[in-house]
């Protein structure tokens, strides 16, 4: 008899030890996939705002090959040199409104 009680107590010691490292193990791989999951809630969310930026870069882009096709033309260039800088042809007089 004091056999079977040795055996039930070291069977029992044994279930709790087991049960506290599966406990153990399960927190750490819940903690660990969590932890990874974040990450790449982050990096969607990275993701996207990389994507807008792109779009208003991309959108930004063109409109300054716009200008720069336009500063090809001589004659852009002497119309803009005009108006931004008063600057006048031979014979022209700039009279400057309010």
């Amino acid at each position: 008899m004091a056999r079977k009680k040795r055996k039930t107590k070291k069977s029992i010691k044994r279930m709790v030890i087991l049960g506290m490292m599966s406990l153990a193990i399960i927190i750490g791989t819940t903690y660990t996939i969590g932890k990874y999951w974040i990450e790449i809630y982050d990096k969607y969310q990275e993701k996207k705002e990389l994507k807008k930026k792109l779009i208003s870069l991309k959108e930004k882009e063109e409109e300054l090959q716009v200008d720069a096709n336009k500063l090809k033309d001589p004659d852009y260039i002497a119309r803009y040199a005009r108006e931004k800088y008063s600057y006048s042809k031979d014979g022209e007089i700039i009279l400057k409104m309010p």
